[in-house]
């Protein structure tokens, strides 16, 4: 093995334009003093991804993808004590605003092939959430897990045959595709995350598209401190200061004439996994269905490991409590007592990772379906234990577009080296 990375393999980690295009917008909003949560940069990064989505679709610009998913439950008339569905195996900003409101997850389980909601279990949900309830669920949260689509097909006559709103969780799925069609329009609501580890990036951000005009109004309405049509404050309803600034989506601007460029090497990168990893025994890289609907970003390229499979220095695996955040950008983290809990990635899992982290390569276990979370302890969900399988032997792979095909040589020639002969 002669290549040897000079700095920290990352999962995933925005890329600047070439050309400098973010500095160029940023420059303006400084030279023409609009440095707030509007102006020319906004308008213009809004109008570049609703052209990017089609044309058909409102866009707004907020400051985060979590925000995204307050209004669009806002958006969706969601209140206290209503339920909302929500795919369980996902990051937690898919599932926490619906608590911001007061009102009340419902998590549903994956199918085994995508690792995104099952529609069976989801339709489940529904009758039986009616019969205990009296009422119907408020809306359903799909995720496009690491890019991944989900079957938008059934997703969507499910919601159809109910009459339930759908928000689309596509802040991982910038890029991806169902059947030729974006994700994030096929609902009444899409979501996007610009997070700096995102396909693209506006420091940090997040944008909301909308299906009818009028909501793409209220959405705007309730970000900007949901102000009356009065020649002073006054307001009858509760807002947020939720839109982006105009310094950040100079950054957006910049980043969409790279996106293209973006979501092709993150499918590279992939592909090269798949090749490269075939071979490993006790290895998997995770695939898209074969179906020709899919087409997936790849913005994380996923793997299970079998449990049989041995990695150096697995008898360690859990012996420690961690002491700081786990990975570049998880911030701050609260202390524990013990190193382990009742739902865990396997000891070879975890034992992959800090091998990885040796060899300068970052490698993160994939979500804890949100379930098995202590602050939902007592939600409802419906299950068949898919996602709780997958956590156990899942891990993620660096994918950006700082990763080369060499790193992506070097990535996989670790994992080879840290499997026990």
């Amino acid at each position: 093995m002669s290549y040897v990375p000079e700095k920290m393999i990352y999962l995933c980690l925005a890329h600047m334009s070439e050309s400098g295009a973010e500095q160029k917008y940023v420059k303006e909003a400084f030279d023409t003093n609009w440095v707030v949560p509007l102006g020319p940069n906004v308008n213009a990064f809004e109008e570049d991804l609703k052209s990017f989505y089609g044309g058909k679709n409102e866009v707004v610009a907020l400051s985060a993808g979590t925000a995204a998913v307050h209004l669009a439950l806002l958006g969706c008339g969601v209140q206290p004590g209503d339920e909302v569905l929500v795919q369980s195996f996902t990051f937690c900003a898919s599932s926490h605003p619906i608590t911001y409101l007061g009102a009340k997850p419902v998590f549903i389980g994956s199918e085994p092939e995508t690792w995104n909601m099952d529609p069976e279990l989801l339709e489940k949900a529904i009758n039986d959430r009616i019969s205990k309830t009296g009422k119907k669920p408020k809306a359903i949260i799909p995720v496009a897990l690491y890019g991944m689509p989900y079957d938008c097909d059934k997703i969507m006559s499910i919601a159809n045959k109910y009459g339930i709103p759908v928000i689309e969780d596509a802040a991982e799925g910038f890029g991806s595709k169902f059947n030729g069609k974006s994700l994030g329009t096929f609902g009444r609501f899409g979501v996007l995350s610009f997070n700096g580890n995102k396909m693209i990036t506006t420091s940090g951000g997040g944008a909301l598209i909308c299906e009818r005009a009028e909501d793409k109004n209220t959405v705007m309405w309730y970000a900007t401190q949901a102000r009356d049509a009065y020649p002073y404050y006054q307001h009858s309803a509760i807002g947020y200061n939720y839109r982006m600034s105009n310094i950040c989506a100079g950054i957006g601007r910049g980043q969409m004439t790279v996106v293209d460029a973006h979501i092709a090497h993150h499918k590279h990168v992939q592909s090269l996994y798949e090749e490269l990893l075939k071979d490993v025994k006790g290895f998997h890289i995770h695939k898209q269905p074969a179906d020709p609907r899919y087409d997936a970003n790849f913005w994380l390229c996923t793997a299970t490991i079998d449990p049989e499979v041995k990695i150096k220095g697995q008898e360690n695996a859990y012996k420690e409590v961690i002491k700081s955040a786990v990975g570049g950008t998880a911030g701050v983290i609260k202390a524990v007592d013990s190193a382990t809990t009742d739902c865990q990635p396997n000891e070879n899992v975890e034992a992959l990772r800090v091998f990885m982290l040796s060899k300068k390569i970052e490698s993160r276990p994939v979500w804890k379906p949100m379930h098995k979370q202590p602050v939902y302890a007592g939600t409802p969900f419906y299950t068949n234990g898919v996602e709780e399988a997958i956590f156990k032997v899942g891990f993620c792979l660096p994918a950006g577009p700082y990763v080369s095909d060499e790193d992506v040589h070097y990535i996989v020639d670790m994992i080879k080296e840290a499997i026990e002969r």
